[in-house]
């Protein structure tokens, strides 16, 4: 593990919840590093179902899952993470994963936004069974990047403490605003 890369350290985290057989959402596909992750923890029974709205982002995640022999696990979805619970059913979800900001390599214009981002969160949770976890790699900076950190930060804290458990980390040594690596657990 590489454990100054944040995505690497959610990854980590999120493969001491994660179970062969069960469900899991990538709610921001990018170039599909967490939706290959996630297909080998989901094995061949489990299933993965994977979020973006940029063509790109299917089609790169598309060929890193073929050329790794997942192409069959995971259910590629060109559609917004907030509109996820269209796929899933309420408590049935082991796990969710969100790299919020923008696609790597691509377009900087099109990011995630604070108001779909929370309501992506927001129905993320309802998915999660009990004892299901979420994570959360929150970079910012960019046009939007400091309004949706500050507000999901806020919406963090209202989560309920008796029905959800959540961990905010920071960079202690870093400059440049890094990314901050969220992890919600279900009670």
């Amino acid at each position: 593990m590489r454990p100054s890369q944040i995505t690497d350290w959610c990854q980590e985290i999120l493969r001491t919840q994660a179970r062969p057989g069960g469900l899991y959402i990538d709610a921001t596909m990018g170039n599909g590093h967490d939706t290959l992750f996630f297909s080998r923890l989901a094995g061949e029974s489990g299933r993965v179902l994977a979020f973006d709205i940029q063509p790109a982002a299917l089609e790169s995640t598309r060929e890193l899952l073929k050329d790794q022999g997942m192409a069959e696990r995971a259910e590629l979805i060109l559609d917004s993470h907030e509109h996820m619970d269209s796929y899933a059913e309420r408590g049935s979800v082991d796990a969710i994963c969100f790299n919020f900001g923008y696609l790597p390599g691509g377009d900087h214009k099109i990011a995630t936004r604070a108001d779909t981002s929370i309501k992506a969160v927001e129905k993320g949770l309802d998915l999660l069974k009990k004892g299901g976890m979420m994570s959360l790699c929150i970079y910012s900076g960019g046009d939007t990047g400091f309004e949706e950190r500050d507000r999901l930060l806020e919406f963090l804290k209202t989560l309920p403490p008796k029905e959800y458990t959540v961990i905010v980390n920071q960079y202690h040594n870093r400059k440049n605003q890094p990314p901050i690596p969220v992890f919600i657990f279900k009670n």
